[in-house]
């Protein structure tokens, strides 16, 4: 039995850069790998092969967490002032408010922990593993460091592994890297400082074999894997308040404080100055503050957001959080993964290189409609027909029709080169072309070969590959009049230019041949035919997109896994950086900056390149440290920290991982970057209507405590009870207050800069303007109190037409919010949104019912009005109309997106 082992004891640090011997060594392994009690005593000392589940925060904990937050608070105290007043139906009516609001809160939440679970769902549940010297299928978890595993095409690696054997073997890891291709694995040892990206000796835990034989040590297991480090990233990521938290919180501390100071100043003006008694000047008092309590704007702010959710999902942009609905609309960075959201994730061929002539291939992605023109004009000959020979027949690629639309089955490049070859209408199998023999591509060799029999009977060996390597083993090239010597500075020239455009090259040859199968020796003496410059392409919808957001005063940001070069040339062709040399950072430069240097440069910077989880959570970090609101997309494992971190995380639906959707707050339904834009624009709309359901609903609650708080002073009876206080805030603060987040978008809606971070909801000077139109409202509805009182009215009469006044002032003010920021004496005041006009009617209705259905008249003390009655209200709302749109004129309130700076 081997001595007892710690964890250290099998560890090798950065496996990836040293010999599989010396691996193995540090790791007490060999070819046979351990036996079964060796196994068994790691697996006691770094425990199994599963990342461990995050602490849960008790659900009666988390559900209590919802009831912390400063306006919740006002709503408590509202309930308890009712219960002092033992109104226990206003009692249960506000509680009802409050905890709606925190089951709403309750059920959207746990993103984090879902994230986490989706993690762990990635990993395998089985391996194929070299015990006591012979293989045996076991459970991925009772993997240990030091054993061998061996892996095949569409096996889930099942833990970090040092590769000892790689036999044509390519693995799938866009989802850890964002690698639109599957990586080429080689045993041989890789800079200690490569990038997660760059370590062709390893496989890494979670990742997908797509072609070729493989095996490997384990090098960590659980926790210690490469995944495992992503979800701690994930659980220590820490989610940030959004905006209109802030905002909202901010808002209800000084509107406490303004209710607790008035409460006070008029139980010493009561007390003191007309001497009330001490338990009528309380009464007053607690009126006072139920009628100034907001009590219906938590449920304002949360159904407003529920109505965005569903106009939003229209436009493709599901959301999983509602307080992202509003703080999309406060972006002022967008962080964008490159692959399949700024681009197709379809490769595509964009130009091709003979002996002979350039071309240029127009269409997009998989769909095999476009031309292949030549650039200097001329008429295609025989040299292009050669390699899109080769294009089409070098190939195991195939595309098949799928709901009008194409579908690849292979892998993305020669998918890419079966479809360059339809749009030239070359068809191999159906001119009669048969394959004879076939040399699969190998990481090590970078080529493939194929031996083909045309329909005369002729063969030939038909090569694609990497440049340098095919160059290697030829000695001429296709002329125009046949093969002549091979000019390897001009095709070095070739591929230098294609490059340089970010575009991934690779290269074709032919020769004749006699053989019936195809070795490695028999690929050489080639004939050189020509190059592809194969791209993944930007999505069309997303370069205006862009154009949009940085109209909108929005910063984009690619931040790609993907090479500086191949990002470079996408993010100039999507007008995300100038025609001027950009400057780019690649995750090893960012290693070298501390987050410091890094803030100092995070804003000038737009494109950044083969990143790693950690460097795209610094990023977000660096921004947010400027103020900036960021939302981070992203599809693959590797984005769901950054996610998290984010202002606003969005995942792709299509391609994105469970563990990306359960880590954003915004998931969406097409995977186009376009649709993060009209979300943005939706996000504002739907800021600029919660705003005005704020300004529109305080001055009910403002009017009806002045209302009560002069009949104190002026030692007058009051001109509204508690309950009919309540009934006011029923029909107006919900039904009419609603009708707002129907408004549809202000002009020119994302030609504003986006709006300052931080601050209340509403401005100082809106305050201002606010508390005018409650003096008004209020001011209306005092004297039309006093005016009935003195016309012999009793007091329920007159309370009746102080209420109608009241609704009907309420209405009026809502016209003037249609629009804050222009005069709403237009005709489009009348036109644009229906749900004004129903709320309108449910409102006039609701009134009536209240004035004249007899147990109305019991349950809130009101009296049936003559028609004559009527004409007080109806004036009053008419000249409450026309004097707010004075005021708005003499006092404008000003942009409802105060403006953001952005560098």
């Amino acid at each position: 039995m081997p001595a007892p082992v710690s964890e250290a004891d099998f560890s090798s640090p950065r496996p990836y850069a040293h010999d599989v011997d010396e691996v193995a060594a540090a790791l007490r392994t060999g070819e046979d790998g351990l036996s079964s009690d060796e196994a068994a005593t790691r697996l006691d000392a770094v425990g199994p092969n599963v990342l461990p589940e995050a602490k849960r925060t008790p659900a009666w904990l988390r559900f209590l967490s919802h009831f912390n937050d400063t306006l919740i608070y006002i709503l408590l105290g509202a309930a308890a002032i009712k219960a002092v007043m033992a109104d226990w139906l206003d009692v249960w009516v506000i509680l009802a408010v409050a905890i709606i609001n925190a089951v709403i809160g309750f059920a959207q939440e746990g993103r984090a922990e879902k994230a986490l679970a989706g993690i762990r769902g990635m990993l395998s549940s089985e391996a194929s593993v070299r015990r006591d010297g012979s293989w045996r299928r076991i459970p991925a978890a009772d993997l240990v460091p030091g054993d061998v595993v061996r892996l095949a095409p569409g096996d889930k690696v099942p833990a970090d592994l040092r590769l000892t054997q790689a036999s044509q073997l390519r693995i799938e890891e866009a989802a850890l890297t964002g690698e639109s291709v599957p990586a080429s694995k080689s045993t041989a040892p890789v800079d200690a400082e490569a990038g997660v990206g760059d370590r062709s000796s390893m496989a890494f835990s979670g990742t997908i074999v797509s072609a070729g034989q493989g095996r490997g040590i384990v090098t960590g297991t659980g926790a210690r894997t490469e995944i495992g480090k992503i979800q701690e990233l994930v659980g220590g990521a820490g989610t940030l308040t959004t905006p209109l938290t802030r905002q909202l919180d901010s808002f209800g501390k000084v509107l406490t404080l303004v209710i607790l100071g008035m409460a006070a100043a008029m139980l010493l003006i009561g007390r003191f100055a007309h001497g009330m008694p001490f338990g009528e000047l309380i009464s007053a008092t607690i009126g006072f503050a139920v009628a100034a309590i907001p009590e219906g704007l938590p449920a304002l702010v949360t159904i407003t957001l529920a109505i965005g959710v569903q106009q939003m999902a229209r436009r493709r942009a599901i959301t999983r959080k509602l307080p992202a609905v509003e703080t999309l609309g406060s972006v002022t960075t967008v962080c964008s993964d490159k692959t399949g959201t700024l681009t197709k994730n379809e490769m595509t061929v964009r130009r091709m290189v003979t002996p002979v002539a350039q071309y240029a291939v127009s269409g997009l992605g998989y769909e095999p409609t476009g031309d292949i023109e030549r650039v200097d004009g001329g008429a295609p000959g025989r040299d292009l027909a050669a390699l899109l020979a080769v294009a089409d027949l070098c190939n195991d690629a195939d595309l098949v029709s799928d709901d009008g639309g194409w579908k690849l089955v292979g892998e993305p490049t020669e998918g890419a080169l079966r479809v360059v070859a339809m749009k030239g209408g070359h068809a191999g199998e159906a001119d009669g072309v048969a394959r004879i023999d076939v040399l699969p591509f190998d990481s090590e060799n970078k080529f493939m070969a194929t031996l083909n029999q045309g329909a005369d009977g002729s063969r030939a060996l038909l090569v694609k590959g990497a440049p340098d390597r095919l160059l290697d083993r030829s000695t001429r090239q296709r002329g125009a009049d046949g093969a002549v010597e091979l000019d390897r500075a001009f095709w070095e020239a070739a591929v230098a230019e294609l490059s340089a455009e970010g575009l991934r090259v690779l290269a074709a040859a032919r020769k004749p041949s006699r053989l019936d199968a195809v070795g490695i020796d028999d690929v050489d003496d080639l004939e050189f035919l020509g190059l592809w410059g194969i791209l993944d392409p930007p999505r069309p919808e997303a370069i205006e997109a862009i154009a949009d957001c940085h109209r909108a005063g929005i910063r984009v940001k690619m931040i790609t896994g993907d090479h500086a070069g191949t990002a470079v040339a996408i993010s100039r062709e999507m007008g995300l950086v100038g025609e001027d040399e950009p400057r780019v950072l690649t995750g090893a430069e960012l290693e070298a900056l501390s987050q410091d240097k890094l803030k100092d440069v995070v804003r000038d910077v737009d494109v950044y390149a083969r990143t790693s989880p950690e460097h795209k959570i610094r990023i977000v970090r660096a921004l947010q440290s400027h103020g900036e609101v960021v939302a981070m997309t992203g599809d693959g494992v590797n984005d769901a920290p950054a996610l998290t971190r984010a202002d606003v995380g969005v995942a792709m639906g299509i391609k994105g991982t469970e563990a990306t959707k359960e880590a954003a707050e915004i998931v969406l339904a097409d995977d186009n970057f376009a649709t993060i834009r009209s979300a943005i624009h939706e996000g504002r709309r739907i800021y600029d209507n919660l705003r005005k359901s704020v300004v529109f609903l305080l001055p009910t609650n403002g009017a009806q405590s002045l209302v009560i708080l002069v009949a104190v002073v002026f030692g007058l009876a009051l001109p509204l009870t508690p309950v009919q206080v309540l009934w006011v805030n029923m029909v107006t603060a919900v039904t009419l207050s609603l009708a707002l987040a129907y408004e549809p978008a202000e002009r020119g809606i994302m030609d504003r800069p986006p709006r300052a971070n931080g601050g209340s909801i509403i401005s100082g000077r809106e305050l201002g303007f606010v508390l005018i139109v409650s003096l008004l409202i209020g001011g209306a509805t005092l004297a039309s109190f006093v005016m009935v009182r003195a016309m012999g009215t009793d007091m329920e009469g007159a309370r009746t037409v102080a209420v109608s006044v009241l609704a009907l002032g309420q209405l009026a003010f809502l016209l003037n919010c249609r629009f804050l920021r222009r005069s709403s004496l237009t005709m489009d005041v009348l036109r644009g949104n229906p749900v004004i006009w129903w709320s309108a009617g449910a409102l006039l209705l609701l009134q009536l019912l209240y004035t004249y259905v007899p147990f109305m008249n019991a349950l809130f003390e009101s009296r049936p009005l003559a028609p004559q009655g009527w004409l007080l209200p109806i004036a009053f709302a008419i000249v409450i109309f026309f004097a707010v749109e004075g005021l708005k004129a003499l006092r404008p309130i000003g942009d409802p997106m105060q403006t953001h700076r952005v560098s």
